[in-house]
C-alpha cells in the first residue's frame, strides 16, 4: 500500500509526503510518484499522530457515571463495583468505542491498563491504532491474589504473541494502594527479564501520599525507591504530589512519567503538576487523557490546552507550559515512554500522522499554527489519520463507527443494570 498527500503544510511550508508500506519515503515539494491512493492536503496541515499515553479505554462505557466524587469514593463506589460486572464482549466493545474516539481526534497511539487484556488487543487489532496494552492488576495485599496475578502474567508472556506489531503488551500493577511491595518487585523482574513497559498510577492525591507516610514510613517516590522498582520500563500516571528530591530520584533512574489534566482537576487530585522542574532534570513527560468516567473524553488537543493553561494559572506564569512543549509532549515523549518509532514527521519513520483542516475558524487567521492548534481547536478539527501506512479516518469518518456507538451504547446501558 502507497499513499501521496499532495500540497500539505508542514512548518509553514507546502510539501508532499510519500508512505510506502508503514513508513514515510520521501518528504518534499513536487513529488511525481505514482501511488495507490493520492490524498488532496490543500489546506490542510500534517502532525505527528496524537500519543495518549494513560488511559483505560474501556471505561468510554463510565462516561458520565460518578461525576463530581472523590477520587476513593468514586472508585469504591461507583467503578469497582461495575468493573466487577464487566464481560469479555464489554470491554471490547467499550475499547472500540475509544479507538473510534481517539481517531477522530487524532490519536494514533496510546498507553493503556485495563481488565480483559485480550477484548482490548481484539478491538485495537481491529481498529488499526497502535497501542501498549497492559492488564490491570490488582493483589490488595493477599498472597494468594497475588500469586494469581503471577500465574496469568507468566502465562500470557511464555505464550507466542498473536497480535500484530501495532500492539505491544505490558505489566499494569494499579497503584501502591492496591498493590503489595512484593507483587511489585515481582512485576519490575519480571518486566526486565522481558524487555517490557510497567505503568502504574503514583502520588496522584494528597491521601495516597498521607496513606504511604503511615503504612510505609515514607512518600510514594521514596517508596518505590526502597523496593528497588524505579527504573526506565517504569511509567508513572499523575506524579501530583512530589518533591525535588523525589524528582531527582525518578530522573536519576529515567522514569518516565504522565500528566492527565483533565482527571487531575476534575478529580481534585491536584493541579500543581511540575512539569518545569521534571523537564528540567531531563524526565520524559508525556500526556494522558486518563479512562472516560474521569476525564470524559478521549480528546488530545483539549489535553494539550488544559496542561497549558493550568500550568501557567497556577505559576502565574504565562511563559510556562508553552503551545510547542506541548505538541511535543503529546507526540515525541509518548514516542519516548512506548519506545515506537513514531511521534515525528521525518523520512524513515513509521507512517503515523494526522491532517488538520485549516478552512475552519480556529484556524483563521493562521498566524501561529500550533498556537492554533493547542489554544483555539479540539478534536473535530482532525480531517484524515494514517496509522501504520494505512487510511483510518478520511473526511472524518471512521468505518463501522455507527454500530459501534449503536453497540456500545446498548452494553453500557445493559452493563449498570445487570
Amino acid at each position: 500500500m502507497s499513499i501521496l498527500i499532495k500540497s500539505v503544510e508542514l512548518n509553514g511550508q507546502s510539501t508532499d509526503i510519500y508512505i510506502e508500506g508503514n513508513r514515510i519515503r520521501h518528504i518534499a515539494e513536487g513529488l511525481d510518484l505514482v501511488a495507490d491512493a493520492v490524498v488532496d492536503g490543500h489546506r490542510k496541515a500534517v502532525i505527528p499522530g496524537l500519543m495518549n499515553m494513560h488511559t483505560h479505554a474501556a471505561m468510554t462505557l463510565f462516561r458520565g457515571i460518578g461525576d463530581d466524587m472523590p477520587l476513593m469514593p468514586w472508585l469504591t463506589e461507583k467503578i469497582w463495583p461495575n468493573e466487577a460486572k464487566l464481560t469479555d464482549d464489554d470491554v471490547y466493545w467499550g475499547a472500540k468505542l475509544a479507538c473510534v474516539e481517539m481517531l477522530k481526534s487524532g490519536t494514533t497511539t496510546f498507553f493503556d491498563m485495563y481488565h480483559k487484556l485480550d477484548a482490548t488487543i481484539a478491538a485495537v487489532e481491529e481498529m488499526g491504532l497502535r497501542a501498549t496494552l497492559s492488564e490491570a492488576c490488582f493483589d490488595f495485599f493477599k498472597p494468594e491474589l497475588a500469586d494469581r496475578c503471577k500465574q496469568q502474567i507468566s502465562r500470557r508472556f511464555h505464550s507466542p504473541a498473536s497480535h500484530s506489531s501495532r500492539i505491544r503488551l505490558a505489566l499494569g500493577p494499579h497503584a501502591i494502594y492496591t498493590v503489595s511491595g512484593a507483587l511489585l518487585q515481582w512485576a519490575h523482574a519480571f518486566a526486565e527479564n522481558h524487555d517490557l513497559m510497567i505503568q502504574m498510577h503514583l502520588a496522584e492525591t494528597a491521601d495516597e501520599v498521607s496513606q504511604c507516610r503511615e503504612r510505609h514510613g515514607t512518600t510514594p517516590v521514596r517508596y518505590l525507591h526502597r523496593l528497588g522498582v524505579l527504573s526506565p520500563c517504569l511509567s508513572l500516571a499523575h506524579v501530583l504530589h512530589v518533591d525535588e528530591e523525589e524528582i531527582a530520584l525518578l530522573a536519576e533512574h529515567d522514569v518516565k512519567v504522565v500528566h492527565n489534566p483533565a482527571s487531575n482537576m476534575k478529580l481534585a487530585s491536584g493541579y500543581r503538576f511540575r512539569y518545569a522542574e521534571m523537564r528540567a532534570a531531563g524526565i520524559t513527560v508525556g500526556l494522558g487523557t486518563d479512562g472516560c468516567a474521569s476525564s470524559n473524553n478521549l480528546d488530545m488537543i483539549e489535553v494539550m490546552k488544559l496542561a497549558s493553561l493550568l500550568g501557567k494559572a497556577w505559576r502565574n506564569d504565562p511563559e510556562a507550559m508553552p503551545c510547542e512543549a506541548m505538541l511535543e509532549a503529546a507526540t515525541l515523549s509518548g514516542a519516548r515512554i512506548t519506545g515506537f518509532d513514531t511521534g515525528r514527521l521525518a523520512e524513515g519513520c513509521l507512517a503515523d500522522l494526522c491532517l488538520i483542516d485549516l478552512a475552519t475558524p480556529a484556524f483563521t487567521p493562521n498566524f501561529h499554527f500550533v498556537s492554533n492548534l493547542v489554544f483555539a481547536a479540539n478534536g473535530s478539527c482532525v480531517d484524515t489519520v494514517i496509522c501504520d501506512g494505512i487510511i483510518r479516518m478520511q473526511n472524518r469518518k471512521v468505518a463501522g463507527e455507527e454500530e459501534i456507538l449503536e453497540r456500545a451504547e446498548r452494553i453500557a446501558h445493559t452493563l449498570v443494570k445487570r
